[in-house]
């Protein structure tokens, strides 16, 4: 009997990333984690750089270490960064790209209060707070929205 392969297709990629999704927001983290692990092995090339991007973003969240969900929140940071300066070969995903800048930020400035680097989580704080004007007026734009002002809170102004 032969082991089903795995889809590595773009929208397969995709469905792999949505599934290691549900899997960490019902509450298994470590086989979230390890799917995402095997996707970020799998996801390579420039032409992953949207997948690797998303992989990072939602991994960062199923760390246990602070200093382990601020390395994944920065890998997903520098796949947006690269991926946006191919913006023009890549442009099916340049829009969905910025409009994650202000919770790759958000992200970043949170792992750093988390760390007690309070000028650090200042700093990705006021990024993320100049990225905001990307988000469209629905409840993701609102959602990150009302997080930065949560943040913001809890800092102090910045």
């Amino acid at each position: 009997m032969t082991e089903p392969q795995q889809e590595t297709s773009p929208d397969g990629v995709m469905v792999r990333i949505g599934q290691a999704i549900m899997l960490h927001r019902a509450g298994d983290r470590e086989e979230a984690r390890h799917r995402f692990s095997l996707l970020w092995s799998e996801t390579t090339g420039e032409g992953d750089l949207f997948h690797r991007c998303t992989i990072a973003h939602y991994m960062a969240d199923t760390q246990d270490d602070p200093g382990a969900e601020l390395e994944w929140d920065l890998r997903a940071l520098a796949a947006a960064d690269a991926l946006t300066e191919e913006q023009v070969e890549w442009g099916e995903h340049s829009l969905a790209v910025r409009s994650l800048y202000p919770s790759l930020y958000l992200n970043v400035a949170a792992d750093h209060a988390k760390l007690g680097d309070s000028a650090a989580a200042r700093r990705e704080l006021r990024r993320a707070q100049g990225a905001l004007g990307s988000l469209a007026d629905d409840a993701y734009g609102e959602g990150i929205r009302a997080a930065v002002g949560r943040l913001e809170s809890r800092l102090g102004p910045v």
